[in-house]
């Protein structure tokens, strides 16, 4: 099995989640896209570095994926992870490879990861 298996495991019947250290193992090195669905108030006051903007509520709607995460593997964050799983489940059905992170913008933060605002300097999880 590959890494890239190992990390994008499948639960029964949903999409794959992973801790924030797997998470930011993965998107460190830029093989997966860290996908914040966080609202905009929330993704200002503070998000990790490199992530990349789509609200759940775009993507519910139908929007789609930014032109840099279109054919990468996503690795989908939110506040405390309840979103996320909804976006990774609703993106791996339109068949995207597509994990979420397991207590999101929090358990990141607490585990001492970078958070930067709109500004890149020091960010809070909203």
């Amino acid at each position: 099995m590959n890494s890239m298996m190992s990390l994008f495991r499948r639960d029964r019947g949903g999409s794959g989640r992973v801790s924030v250290q797997e998470a930011a193992a993965r998107t460190g090195d830029g093989d997966a896209v860290l996908l914040d669905v966080r609202e905009s108030h929330e993704w200002q006051a503070g998000h990790a570095p490199g992530a990349m903007h789509l609200p759940l509520s775009a993507l519910a709607a139908g929007a789609g994926l930014p032109a840099r995460a279109q054919a990468r593997p996503l690795v989908v964050i939110c506040r405390s992870g309840n979103r996320s799983r909804q976006a990774a489940e609703l993106l791996a059905a339109r068949g995207a490879d597509a994990v979420d992170v397991i207590g999101g913008m929090r358990d990141w933060a607490a585990a001492g990861l970078p958070v930067v605002d709109a500004r890149g300097r020091n960010g809070t999880v909203a």
